[in-house]
């Protein structure tokens, strides 16, 4: 049997783990920017976490309904499920002479992103094990 600290902690730490390969991956696509042909790639993972976060908290099974003010209206599409972390060719960038259609300024700016996104997850870990060491600490005094 393990202690577990909190559900969302579980969460967290996939989370850190999702950021640590996407640093990595941009950090390639910086590094191939040279490369002849090379396109370059990011990872989708937000669907996934989403998908972990309603099994850790429970599902809302309450939607709410788009209102139709006429009966011409379509029906609004059903929402997509991915459970699983896919990985795409960034599109949508100008191809130079040689193929390769790696951005730089792109490349940093989600590269800054994500470090700050990894950065408000390890302080949010911190402090929810802070909390847990604080409450032991005043435990132990009580005794």
């Amino acid at each position: 049997m393990s202690l577990q600290i909190s559900p969302s902690y579980d969460l967290m730490a996939q989370a850190l783990n999702y950021r640590s390969m996407r640093q990595d991956m941009i950090a390639s696509n910086i590094a191939n920017a040279d490369t002849p042909y090379y396109k370059p790639r990011d990872i989708n993972f937000q669907s996934t976490l989403v998908q972990k976060q309603k099994e850790v908290f429970g599902a809302n099974t309450q939607t709410l309904q788009m209102a139709k003010t006429d009966g011409e209206h379509l029906d609004a599409l059903p929402q997509l499920d991915n459970s699983t972390a896919s990985l795409f060719f960034r599109d949508g960038h100008m191809t130079r002479n040689d193929g390769n259609s790696v951005d730089i300024d792109v490349e940093t700016t989600e590269m800054s992103k994500n470090s700050t996104m990894y950065t408000a997850l390890i302080a949010a870990i911190k402090k929810e094990t802070n909390i847990y060491a604080s409450v032991i600490d005043a435990s132990a005094k009580v005794s």
